[in-house]
């Protein structure tokens, strides 16, 4: 069996085929076994019945002009209908999320999100939070004394709001994503008195490129990710997409060999090595491509719903 995208050809070989079932196994000797065994005999696994699809939504679910394609919608409708849980993993706050989730009808199948880079699990009908994970003041200040030193923009959100202290056309870009007001500040230390869910480093995308490995080197005590080539994310220790799945799928008593989840960046990563069937759309991040399991169309050419067709509905 082969998998292709757009320049893409992958050959699913017996040992690909037992990557969902070596992801549970802990005992090395026997992953070897096991692939030998299923190598030497070309024999198959049988297919794996997913019950819940994890979708990132800027680059991967949404069109580069941030909509969903119909035919994205029509296999999220079906996959729903056939039982399967679909819930959105996002950057984005919480509340730049809640109406694509409403339009894939996530509240009327009892579904989740997972906001702000993992920090958040919540429901969708009723907006429970379920898990809350924030920066402490102290924290998001040494980020601003970082941003200072490196002289790049950071940004942090309050009451519903973007916070920074100055302007950016990469600022703008986030303020189009979210959808939300921007608070510019005369002091940033003085404006953020309490907690926050995360801050974003924002810069040139070569320039920040090495910044991130700067700033995991000086606060290795806080999770960094790159989401966007000029978005560098700055989460609490240990958060990231993969760990609210993790709480998530232990409250609904899924495996996760049960799981497929589908991303693009650097964010992703984590619920991508996580999931029993981890996938890249085509517009993956190119030092990234190696990461996942499969790889579909990108982002434009409906690669969620070549996902739902393929290893969901099939």
């Amino acid at each position: 069996m082969t998998v292709t995208g757009p320049g893409v050809r992958i050959p699913l070989s017996p040992q690909s085929k037992a990557q969902n079932l070596l992801k549970t196994l802990k005992s090395n000797d026997f992953k070897v076994f096991l692939l030998l065994y299923l190598f030497q005999n070309d024999l198959k696994l049988p297919e794996m019945k997913y019950k819940m699809l994890v979708l990132d939504m800027d680059d991967t679910l949404l069109t580069d002009d941030h909509n969903i394609s119909t035919l994205n919608k029509e296999m999220i409708l079906k996959a729903q209908k056939q039982g399967v849980y679909v819930v959105l993993a996002s950057g984005r706050p919480t509340s730049a999320m809640i109406s694509y989730a409403r339009d894939l009808e996530l509240d009327l199948y009892n579904s989740y999100m997972i906001s702000y880079n993992g920090a958040i699990l919540s429901t969708v009908k009723e907006g429970e939070i379920l898990f809350k994970q924030t920066l402490t003041k102290q924290q998001i200040h040494e980020l601003y004394h970082f941003s200072v030193k490196t002289k790049t923009h950071i940004i942090t959100y309050l009451d519903g709001k973007i916070v920074s202290e100055t302007d950016s056309e990469f600022i703008e870009v986030e303020k189009n994503i979210t959808g939300l007001a921007h608070n510019k500040v005369a002091s940033f230390l003085d404006a953020v008195t309490t907690d926050a869910v995360k801050c974003i480093l924002l810069e040139e995308p070569n320039y920040l490129k090495s910044i991130e490995k700067e700033l995991q080197l000086a606060m290795p005590h806080l999770s960094v990710t790159m989401s966007k080539p000029f978005f560098l994310e700055v989460a609490q220790n240990g958060i990231d997409k993969a760990t609210s799945l993790k709480l998530l799928a232990k409250k609904l008593n899924i495996m996760q060999t049960e799981i497929v989840a589908v991303g693009n960046a650097g964010n992703d990563l984590s619920m991508i090595e996580y999931a029993g069937l981890g996938v890249w759309v085509d517009n993956v991040t190119p030092e990234l491509r190696d990461k996942a399991d499969i790889i579909v169309a990108s982002n434009n050419n409906d690669g969620v719903a070549e996902v739902i067709q393929k290893y969901i509905l099939s």
